[in-house]
Order: C-alpha cells, then structure tokens, then sequence
C-alpha cells in the first residue's frame, strides 16, 4: 500500500458505531483509498482491521454503497504492479 496511514492518523476516526446518529450529509470522510476506478472512503474504523465507509468499485455509482471493509484485504491488492494507494491529509479534507 503506498502512504500507508500513519497510527496516529488512524487514532483520529471515529469508532466504529460512533457517528451512526449523523445524517449521512454530515458525515466527514477521514481516509480515502483508492486503485484504478475503485474508492473507499473510511468513516469509521474499530482500531485494528475494520472500517466502516462508502464504496465504489469500478466506477460504477449506481451500485456504490455504505458497509465494512478490510484494513488488511486494502493493503493486499495489487494490479500488476500498481497497489491501493492512501490520499495524503494535504490532498484531502
């Protein structure tokens, strides 16, 4: 996984459950993973493997949805020699 975030930037989402009571329109994306045309957006995360976020694969919006997704799957995926890849908190508000 390129930029790979850091302990401390994963210490600052939320936990897991934390922010179901926030309308989806004010919920703050805290990472954003990305490879090809497929998007992760990390809202929450229970500290070890487990994130909780939106997902679009393939670019295909019509099907993207809310659900859990791997820390450890991310950062096992690779096209050829292309791996997930983590935006910087400088690129990403």
């Amino acid at each position: 996984m390129w930029n790979t975030p850091t302990p401390e930037r994963l210490s600052k989402i939320p936990k897991l459950y934390e922010t179901e009571d926030i309308p989806t329109s004010d919920t703050i994306v805290h990472l954003h993973f990305f490879i090809g045309g497929c998007d992760w957006y990390a809202t929450e995360f229970d500290g070890t493997d487990t994130f909780f976020g939106f997902t679009i694969l393939n670019q295909d919006h019509i099907n993207s949805e809310w659900g859990y997704f791997s820390f450890k799957e991310l950062q096992s995926i690779k096209m050829g020699f292309v791996e997930i890849d983590c935006e910087l908190e400088v690129h990403f508000e």
